[in-house]
């Protein structure tokens, strides 16, 4: 047995290893190491060696890699990396993103008490400073009836009504849904409509 066979949340980074990146990839591989649940990792590289992968990334069995022989774009390669989830959550982080401590478990306790199949949470900007900025969406706190979500989306040239890197659901469902779409951004946007319309009560929306 693997050590991702015990793991509860899987979080995909699609990265294509930019030099002016990898500090930010460690220390999102820092922050998963502060979260109290089961974790994989499962970092697509997009188009690049594994060579180039930091050897902290490639000696921590937690840290799986789906190695695309050409760069395919975000949303390809989350595709790729899901066919190595094993968890039965799932959720995503760009290669510059943090997790605050505890935001796994946040998410998927909530969503486990309440039936749920996905939930969601706040984001934040971390400026040099060390301010942060937190981003309130136009969707409110609590729970929304599925579908509910997109009436605080008024049009396109709006902003989004939740962040969505910051969705957390259940690996079935956005495979159901036909899992990211192979766009040059919002790639994450087109898994709305699968899971937002899934036939669950309702989710929840967590603040960290």
């Amino acid at each position: 047995m693997t050590v991702s066979d015990h793991a509860e949340v899987a979080v995909i980074t699609p990265t294509r290893l930019r030099t002016d990146r990898i500090p930010y990839l460690l220390e999102l591989h820092a922050s998963l190491h502060q979260q109290d649940v089961e974790w994989q990792w499962i970092l697509a590289l997009d188009g690049v060696p594994i060579s180039q992968l930091p050897a902290r990334l490639r000696n921590d069995a937690r840290v799986q890699t789906v190695l695309l022989p050409r760069a395919v774009g975000a949303g390809a390669a989350r595709n790729f990396a899901m066919n190595e989830v094993s968890a039965d959550w799932c959720t995503t982080a760009d290669d510059d993103d943090l997790l605050p401590e505890g935001s796994l478990s946040a998410r998927l306790r909530h969503a486990r008490e309440h039936g749920l199949g996905w939930c969601a949470g706040w984001s934040a900007d971390l400026h040099e400073d060390g301010a942060v900025s937190t981003w309130r969406c136009p969707t409110p706190p609590g729970f929304h009836e599925a579908g509910d979500v997109w009436g605080y989306w008024p049009n396109p040239e709006a902003t989004i009504p939740i962040g969505p890197t910051t969705l957390l659901a259940r690996t079935d469902l956005i495979r159901a849904s036909g899992g990211y779409a192979a766009l040059p951004q919002g790639e994450d946007y087109c898994a709305y409509p699968g899971t937002f319309r899934v036939p669950r009560r309702s989710c929840r929306l967590t603040t960290r």
